[in-house]
């Protein structure tokens, strides 16, 4: 460590020397050769470590949210959550992280995207990918056969992000499940019912659910000569038809996974037609479709499924569409995906193309996968696509410039003349002890001006003021920020009258 200045000191020379001989235009040769020298210099001396700049952000995929936005997200997910309860879910929570095992072969081409951990005291552990399989090996771990819940968390992906179209690395589902034996098609009719009523009330546009069952699918690829070794892989490339054309899906199935260009054509008659009941009843006449068992039991499903969503009031929201495809291996029967429909922009408002913004379906194997005897539990459920629904009401709340509450604050303790503080103290406790939403300015003397600015910026709608008078006469004023009215109000009465000036329905959105 003793030669360091000294080497220092040489490296500093030698950057002289090299500065100079540009400055008097030396030979090529000779500056090369000197700056040679002080690179050997520099390597002698190491790294700099100090002069490595650290950037602040967050990784790739990820985000922070300010109070606006989480004001934002929790108007949403209460939405969401009312609605999962009202249709008799209760609520789970599962490991964010499971043993690799539990989530190897469940997403078939998606398993490239899972994290994987680093061995940790002998476990091999990933980050959950979704929260089906977790809720999959819960049921079996706890030998479940019949519940109904729902489950909010955080899960994980190492795809490639967009973050402006509501893609991300780390991100929020919502999903809502039914496992149990129950009679065909009602479980899932509710499903649908409950996606439905949360797109209508979050009222984020115009919404179509596409609707198909694995059975056809399967069964279509069948009579179409693709073989059974390619099911999966054919059926992740049908996925792709609400992105890409058709011609780009054919040749991905040819060039790329080896199917015969005339199978592909022939995949190509039927995914290509999408409507409603009425072309589940043609394809039960088509004279190949109908005989493959799979598509048989498939079709005939839907047909009672589209009975249900009549009743449901809900069919006129649902489309039939033979191209959906649900690339998830776990998949096994009924798979349904809401996209929003395409309108023209609000004013102010760049188009947004989100895509996807809820999907789920039936998979009536995952559980017996994790049983030690194959036993299998049915199931079926659905999951919110929050993040770009986020990203579509926060898009609406910037062009509109709407004002966003980001505390839930009734009233401001406020005085109106100085050595108070003591008396804002015992009032701000006893409302808080009587459950009301309070705050006070962390000054013994603020001037009641501040105070009121302060109520206007954050959206307080009501103050209670203490003056010498009021504290008199046993009163406290109580002053409405937005009509500016001021009355006196008994001490004793003050919660009741606080309760009673801000109750105010449940808004939806």
């Amino acid at each position: 460590m003793a030669n360091c200045p000294s080497l220092e000191e040489l490296v500093r020379l030698q950057g002289e020397r090299v500065r100079g001989l540009k400055q008097q235009k030396a030979n090529a040769e000779q500056i090369e050769e000197e700056v040679t020298k002080l690179l050997k210099l520099k390597a002698q001396l190491g790294p700099d470590e100090s002069k490595h700049k650290f950037v602040l952000k967050t990784p790739k995929g990820t985000r922070d949210y300010s109070p606006r936005q989480m004001a934002v997200r929790e108007k949403v997910f209460d939405v969401i959550i009312r609605c999962f309860k009202r249709h008799g879910a209760e609520v789970i929570d599962t490991p964010v992280f499971e043993l690799k095992e539990t989530l190897t072969g469940k997403y078939g081409e998606d398993s490239k995207l899972i994290y994987d951990l680093k061995d940790q005291g002998g476990e091999l552990l990933s980050l959950r990918y979704d929260l089906t399989v977790p809720f999959a090996r819960y049921l079996a771990m706890n030998k479940l056969t019949n519940i109904k819940r729902y489950h909010i968390a955080k899960v994980y992906r190492r795809d490639n992000p967009a973050m402006t179209r509501g893609r991300y690395r780390e991100f929020y589902q919502c999903d809502f499940d039914i496992a149990g034996q129950f009679d065909p098609m009602i479980p899932d009719a509710e499903c649908l019912k409950i996606m439905c009523e949360i797109l209508s009330s979050l009222q984020i546009g115009d919404f179509l659910v596409k609707v198909n069952d694995r059975r056809i699918l399967d069964g279509m690829f069948a009579i179409c000569g693709v073989p059974d070794s390619k099911f999966r892989t054919i059926c992740s490339s049908v996925d792709k038809l609400d992105k890409v054309s058709w011609e780009d899906v054919k040749s991905e199935m040819v060039a790329e996974k080896g199917l015969a260009p005339e199978v592909a054509d022939r995949i190509g008659d039927y995914v290509q037609q999408h409507g409603g009941v009425s072309l589940v009843e043609q394809l039960l006449q088509d004279p190949k479709l109908s005989q493959n068992k799979q598509a048989l039991e498939g079709l005939e499903d839907l047909k009672l499924l589209f009975e249900y969503l009549t009743l449901f009031g809900i069919a006129d929201k649902i489309s039939f569409d033979l191209s959906l495809a649900r690339g998830l291996d776990y998949y096994t029967g009924v798979i349904y995906e809401a996209m929003l429909l395409q309108t023209p922009a609000q004013a102010g408002e760049e188009p947004l193309g989100v895509g996807s913004v809820a999907a789920g379906g039936r998979y009536d194997g995952l559980v017996g996968m994790f049983d030690a005897k194959g036993r299998k539990v049915p199931c079926v459920g659905l999951s919110i696509g929050v993040e770009r629904i986020f990203s579509i009401v926060e898009q609406r709340l910037e062009a509109s410039e709407e004002k966003v509450r980001t505390t839930e604050t009734q009233v401001l303790v406020a005085s109106a003349q100085k050595k108070l503080l003591e008396e804002r103290l015992k009032l701000v406790s006893e409302l808080w002890d009587a459950g009301v939403k309070a705050e006070l300015l962390y000054k013994k003397n603020p001037k009641l001006l501040n105070q009121l600015q302060y109520c206007e910026e954050a959206g307080i709608p009501l103050v209670a003021i203490i003056g010498e008078q009021e504290l008199k006469d046993g009163v406290i004023k109580l002053r409405s920020v937005a009509s500016r009215e001021e009355v006196d109000v008994r001490r004793e009465d003050l919660v009741e009258e606080i309760r009673r000036r801000t109750s105010q329905p449940l808004c939806i959105c």
